[in-house]
């Protein structure tokens, strides 16, 4: 009995060193992508406003890994992390940050307008609050079609400042609709914190719970393990039950609202904030878990770091070398087209 009880134990072991390896590997991917980016930027050659997710990699990569390709995804201005975690192109987005025909939005829509609709990724918009009802319209159609496809819809705490955040959350449980709602709390809308724009006491999940969704959970980046098993919980019950569900996750964006630097200096933030919510950084956490978990990870994560690298190189090459739009370009596709322009 012992033994069997300790080999359950050891294969248990493994699964979770195999989980936390996935987690990492794509976490440190889109932390050296988006570091790439912002080493990159100053050259001039992405002319698009950019906001890099550095520090906010690890909620897009488990419910990632939780959700299949079948599932689908929307996102707002900060949304490299959710496109990359959900599977989207790395060439084709980084082509589109550098404007060129051969990016996932054909270069028109630069790093807050990225889409991948073979991975699941159904796009993502600069306007604050917009991907709440394209995910909700989604996860409506999904129904419709009778799929059991969830609809995953990222947001941002400034967001739930929206009314039609709360059109939405109504109307999905009234319908009953497959979908999960992940607010990324980084605590600022641009400059501005929470204590200067919601009410104090003011509890998200509570009030979304109060409007009818039953699966809501308030939930922490710095407990990458808790994070993991409460997201599996909760999409689990919607794949099971259906009806809708709301986490709200506390994270922290390292760098500026907009673009590739720090800004600390700005004085919207104090620097003491910002180094607890480093020292917490859940990517290096879990590299110092795993490092005394997993036998020769040092030699592993080099070979990582090495893969993943070269695969940045070859996407930036491969944006420099893509071709620039025809001017014509720029009216194709547009809103009302009647298809007269060739």
């Amino acid at each position: 009995m012992d033994e069997q009880i300790g080999t359950k134990w050891m294969k248990m072991k493994k699964e979770s060193e195999k989980e936390k390896k996935v987690i990492y590997k794509t976490m440190k991917r889109i932390r050296m992508i988006e570091e790439a980016i912002a080493e990159k930027y100053p050259e001039g050659k992405m002319r698009c406003p950019t906001h890099l997710s550095i520090g906010q990699e690890l909620t897009p990569t488990i419910i990632s890994m939780l959700t299949s390709k079948r599932d689908k995804a929307v996102s707002t201005h900060r949304c490299h992390a959710h496109y990359l975690a959900k599977g989207g192109s790395l060439k084709r987005m980084i082509a589109e940050l550098h404007g060129k025909t051969n990016g996932c939005c054909k270069g028109k829509g630069g790093s807050m307008h990225l889409i991948d609709m073979k991975v699941g990724f159904m796009g993502s918009s600069a306007i604050v609050g917009n991907s709440i009802p394209v995910g909700t319209g989604i996860a409506l159609a999904e129904k419709i079609r009778k799929t059991n496809n969830i609809s995953i819809v990222y947001l941002g705490d400034a967001a739930t400042e929206e009314g039609v955040f709360y059109e939405s959350i109504n109307f999905a449980a009234l319908k009953k609709l497959d979908i999960l709602y992940v607010c990324e709390n980084n605590l600022y809308s641009v400059y501005t914190p929470l204590k200067e724009r919601q009410p104090p006491n003011r509890n998200i999940v509570e009030t979304v719970k109060s409007m009818g969704v039953e699966y809501t959970k308030n939930l922490t980046e710095r407990k990458t393990e808790d994070l993991y098993k409460e997201l599996k919980l909760v999409l689990g019950k919607i794949k099971k039950n259906g009806g809708p569900g709301f986490v709200e996750v506390e994270t922290y964006r390292w760098r500026e609202h907009c673009g590739p630097n720090y800004d600390n200096h700005i004085g919207y933030r104090n620097e003491s904030e910002f180094m607890e919510y480093q020292k917490t950084d859940p990517l290096n956490m879990l590299e110092q878990m795993l490092t005394k978990e997993v036998v020769e990870f040092e030699i592993w994560k080099e070979e990582l770091e090495k893969r993943i690298s070269d695969e940045i190189s070859r996407a930036f090459e491969y944006a420099e070398q893509s071709p620039w739009p025809e001017e014509t370009e720029g009216i194709k596709g547009i809103y009302a087209d009647n298809g007269s322009y060739k």
